[in-house]
């Protein structure tokens, strides 16, 4: 294992690459179910300071490394993530484990199948450790809105990890694990990706299947992984990408060789820079990190030119009004009748309904529900539901625009970087705002990759966002190899 860098909570580790710990494998150097066990042993260690993972499968684990060792003993081809230590984040479904998506009202509930993307892993030779801790229904900006408690960040475990895949980012960060898989609604893989200093990929939406991914948004949730490289993620994402007929949405486009491609140089490649995303309350020791990599980038052989995305200003409301009437509608499924919590205080059915959605929901998830159903309800679905999808589809259009002249755009991924516990939860508003940089592109259903670019004088991460047309994703990746082989600190 690799030695610890020196990070305040010293959590963090630099994970070893999925190509390094695959050859070694290969080779007969190294065993995956000692692998597996290493990694176990690492979080039996510091799970419970970081609070990363809520439950762990390590007897499908230790069959899966036991058929890699199998096959690497007999000399046969290896798949591309064999005896590979990947975690799920807990609102994509593994037959057999909880599935909780980070709420009181799934308790108890084990899926009888496997989401896609779990089983396109498991058939690539990964290692599926367990199910990782989240926001509520991916439903958050900090990781501190999970029935079981918040994630801590392994690089200050005084500050928050992002949300709402933070415990995802944060176990590639604290090295428990090599990979993970995280969804992003508004900003879910991105935003914790940055706050931890690891890479986060935001696919087109259709290019990775949601079957088996718990619901929040439908047209807006994306399932993607986090890596400790570009050229990990790109490995993961080749992987799981592809047509799937248990989704409607599913894209039929050929997938691309996502290594092969962020291997290519990025000169030549036409850049844009959102005057938008560097206005007020952008913070200081963030723009400049940011500026660094866009120099960087020029250095490289990109061409940089400003340009403007006017109706990003409105993007925030638009997000909260489309992603909370989907979640209102999504949500309407749990109420304690078929699976999961069901209150004991209930006489009638009516109660049990309102009693069990009531104690089994947390207040960020009701306050959703809450302003979903409004925006829904006669009388206001034209007034705000209606006006949102027409912003929404301007603000896709002006990202079209956009890359007929520019090949990626360049933004910060946050405003801000990571943030301590409880600074923001008694300020919903401020919260939401955290997302302003990262809800564009998913109201757009363009694709995006945020690498690391630099930290604050105190040590805090600083993520690039590098956005693609639809189906971008290679354009995406070769301007963030770029950026990682620059080496910004």
């Amino acid at each position: 294992m690799a030695s610890e860098t020196k990070h305040a909570g010293n959590f963090v580790e630099k994970p070893r690459t999925i190509v390094a710990l695959r050859e070694e494998i290969a080779a007969g150097r190294a065993k995956a179910a000692d692998l597996a066990a290493s990694y176990y042993q690492r979080i039996e260690q510091i799970n419970p300071q970081l609070n990363v993972y809520l439950s762990l499968s390590k007897e499908r684990a230790l069959e899966q490394a036991q058929r890699v060792d199998a096959m690497a003993a007999k000399g046969d081809p290896l798949p591309a993530l064999a005896g590979i230590p990947v975690g799920i984040k807990d609102v994509l479904v593994m037959k057999g484990a909880p599935a909780t998506a980070g709420s009181k009202i799934l308790q108890g509930y084990h899926p009888p199948y496997d989401a896609t993307t779990v089983a396109r892993l498991e058939a690539a030779g990964a290692v599926l450790l367990g199910k990782i801790n989240c926001d509520e229904f991916a439903m958050g900006s900090s990781n501190e809105n999970s029935a079981y408690g918040p994630v801590r960040n392994p690089v200050d475990p005084e500050r928050v990890p992002g949300g709402s895949s933070g415990g995802s980012a944060a176990a590639v960060a604290a090295n428990m694990a090599v990979a993970t898989l995280g969804s992003d609604t508004g900003g879910s893989i991105r935003q914790p990706a940055s706050f931890c200093g690891v890479v986060g990929v935001l696919p087109t939406y259709g290019r990775v299947s949601r079957y088996g991914l718990i619901a929040f948004g439908s047209s807006l949730d994306r399932v993607g992984p986090f890596a400790a490289n570009v050229r990990d993620a790109a490995t993961l994402l080749h992987v799981i990408a592809g047509h799937d007929a248990k989704d409607a949405t599913s894209s039929p486009a050929p997938v691309e060789d996502y290594a092969a491609e962020s291997d290519k140089p990025a000169a030549g490649l036409r850049l844009g820079v959102p005057a938008e995303y560097f206005a007020e309350g952008l913070d200081p020791e963030v723009r400049a990190a940011i500026e660094k990599g866009i120099d960087a980038l020029k250095a490289a052989g990109c061409e940089v030119k400003p340009i403007s995305l006017p109706h990003t200003k409105y993007a925030v409301p638009t997000y909260y009004l489309i992603a909370t009437a989907e979640a209102s509608a999504n949500l309407a499924r749990f109420d304690g009748v078929r699976y999961g919590y069901r209150s004991p205080q209930s006489a009638t059915l009516a109660e049990m309904y309102r009693h069990s959605r009531d104690e089994g929901f947390g207040a960020e998830v009701k306050r959703r529900i809450l302003l979903g159903t409004y925006a829904l309800s006669a009388g206001y679905y034209d007034a705000y539901y209606r006006k949102a999808q027409q912003v929404r589809r301007i603000l896709a259009e002006e990202f079209l625009r956009a890359f007929a002249e520019v090949d990626a755009i360049l933004t910060p991924t946050s405003p801000v970087p990571a943030f301590k516990l409880g600074e923001k939860t008694d300020d919903p508003l401020a919260m939401y705002l955290a997302d302003i940089y990262t809800v564009t592109a998913s109201l757009a259903g363009i694709c995006g990759v945020t690498v690391p670019c630099g930290a604050t004088a105190a040590g805090l991460p600083v993520g690039m966002q590098v956005l693609a047309r639809p189906l971008g994703e290679s354009t995406a990746f070769r301007v963030a190899r770029a950026v990682e082989a620059a080496g910004i600190r």
